[in-house]
């Protein structure tokens, strides 16, 4: 507290100084006039130490000088309206001095826009090859995940005291689940309660799962108020720090609550931001720590808060030539999606279980739903990739993957939710979350970006793969291999087969003396229909991993 008010006396003397005339041709007596203005210089200067003490108190704004320009600029122009003679000439300096500042401030977004590109540019690459079929995506969409949650908030005691915080995703124990802290519903629940119980987990990859409160008292936490308010409490500790974006809940592997907030420097003039580190708050006791995001402990996914890569997207997609490019020719222009889940970006987690920030970008022009690549940006470190895809191709965005479904399911009035582009044996495809008006999750739907006719949905992403499979080599679209998979031949005698209707056609899975299963749809091989066991065949196949490999050719001895 004592860097508040050092730092408001500072201001409230100096504010007075220049606000109240200090030469002035007085009326009566010399005494007289010298208590009555200094009874005035008393009255102003409580007055602004009253109102500068609540603004950055209450609106937790940083404690550098330079955030008064806007102040210095209204209290300058006062000061030198109610001065007189040399006074007003010195006080109409410091005017002009705040005018060419705040011209300076209100201007740098126009000047550092080529800065603020090349602070966010990214690696760019052409192979989508992050996420292939062989992976567990986070499936369950975040507001089904809170819809359960709620639900589930009997488990809560004193539940009326209490209500559901932001949801938000973490690897926790080597899952992925959404976590959603306990927090107060209003001032007087505070009162009473000063601390909450705990959190919530929810799988992110099993719809079927429900949700587990744990407890674990938080004292600190966002809708705590006065100094136990979050937020308040780290800029108590880091008065002059930069903050973007929200504070985040992480836990860590022992299950304890911490909260964290993302720091930074401004591009210029208190304009734009570029992370740096990470504020970590012991939730309970209140301890606080700072870390580079080089030293980011290893619990913490989303160090750089969504906020700030959705910013910096922005930077990387609109200033590539300047910012007048950006309102008028819009040469080379492409914008990042606003479709996320979280600040207009969808956290994913890769093979190796570390998060990501996925978003899109989309062409400017009115209309047109052509995606013209997607960004990746690491949440630890802030490093981001960009993927253009095949430039040979043209591929879908994820509005336009809203779109198939919402017409698809136009009589349901369902709609898609967190639609993210993966690499589903070799063809870039959407899978989205289909959830009805309530928010109940019905379906997910897979559709190829490249081939929008391709199209399949099931209850589960296994079951919605398994069709695309199917759907893949019957349709437009060929499966040709995966982002990993190897192309391979093998000759063998079928052990078992199994044949299912799929439409016109007839998906033949079999299992050869190897042990390994295989399937493939009658359209590609006629001939399939006729498969018995016993049969010697040869595939020609690639190795995805899965249980039921795609095989790309099938020939059968006996039918040569």
């Amino acid at each position: 507290m004592g860097n508040i008010f050092l730092f408001t006396m500072i201001i409230g003397i100096g504010a007075g100084l220049i606000l109240i005339p200090i030469f002035t041709k007085e009326q009566g007596s010399k005494k007289e006039g010298q208590k009555l203005k200094l009874g005035i210089f008393i009255t102003v200067v409580v007055f602004l130490l009253f109102s500068v003490f609540s603004f950055y108190y209450f609106s937790n704004f940083d404690r550098n000088f330079s955030s008064l320009w806007l102040f210095g600029l209204f209290l300058t122009a006062g000061g030198a309206i109610l001065a007189k003679g040399i006074e007003r000439k010195v006080k109409g300096l410091l005017f002009l001095a705040c005018l060419g500042l705040g011209i300076y401030f209100l201007t740098a977004f126009i000047f550092n826009a080529d800065v603020k590109y090349k602070l966010a540019k990214m690696d760019e690459k052409v192979e989508i090859q992050t996420f292939d079929e062989k992976e567990t995506p986070a499936s369950v969409p975040p507001q089904f995940a809170r819809n359960k949650m709620k639900k589930a908030f009997g488990q809560v005691p004193n539940t009326s005291y209490y209500e559901l915080g932001n949801l938000q995703i973490q690897k926790l124990n080597g899952d992925y689940v959404y976590i959603a802290p306990v927090e107060f519903s209003g001032f007087f629940k505070w009162w009473k309660g000063n601390s909450t119980p705990g959190y919530f987990t929810l799988s992110a990859t099993d719809s079927t799962a429900n949700p587990k409160f744990i407890k674990s008292e938080m004292v600190y936490t966002p809708s705590s108020f006065f100094n136990k308010s979050i937020e308040r409490h780290i800029r108590m500790q880091y008065p002059k720090k930069i903050f973007y974006g929200d504070v985040q809940l992480e836990i860590d592997e022992e299950g304890k609550p911490f909260y964290i907030r993302t720091y930074g420097d401004f591009i210029s003039a208190r304009n734009g931001f570029t992370a740096k580190g990470i504020v970590v708050v012991d939730s309970k006791s209140g301890a606080m720590k700072e870390f580079p995001l080089a030293d980011v402990p290893a619990f913490i996914d989303g160090a750089v808060s969504p906020e700030a890569v959705s910013l910096q997207n922005s930077y990387y997609g609109n200033f590539i030539h300047g910012f007048w490019n950006s309102k008028f020719g819009k040469s080379d222009v492409k914008l990042p999606s606003d479709e996320g889940t979280e600040s207009n970006v969808s956290p994913i987690f890769d093979e190796n279980g570390t998060m990501y920030y996925f978003t899109d970008f989309t062409s400017p022009k009115e209309g047109v739903d052509s995606m013209l690549g997607y960004s990746l940006t690491n949440s630890r470190t802030g490093k981001a990739t960009f993927y253009t895809g095949n430039p040979e191709q043209s591929y879908m965005d994820s509005q336009g993957a809203l779109q198939i479904i919402e017409k698809k399911f136009i009589e349901k009035k369902w709609h898609g939710q967190m639609p993210i582009l993966y690499n589903f044996y070799g063809e870039a495809s959407w899978l989205t979350a289909v959830l009805d008006s309530n928010g109940f999750l019905q379906n997910y739907f897979i559709v190829s970006a490249a081939n929008p006719e391709i199209s399949v949905y099931a209850n589960t992403p296994n079951d919605a793969l398994k069709q695309y499979k199917i759907a893949l080599q019957r349709g437009k679209g060929t499966v040709d291999g995966s982002s990993k998979a190897e192309e391979k031949l093998i000759s063998g005698s079928v052990v078992r087969v199994y044949k299912e209707k799929s439409g016109d056609f007839t998906v033949v899975s079999f299992l050869l003396d190897n042990r390994q299963n295989f399937m493939i749809s009658s359209e590609k091989v006629p001939l399939a229909i006729y498969l018995k066991e016993g049969d010697k065949v040869t595939v020609r196949y690639f190795n995805t991993g899965e249980d039921f490999l795609p095989a790309k050719e099938l020939t059968i001895e006996a039918l040569q």
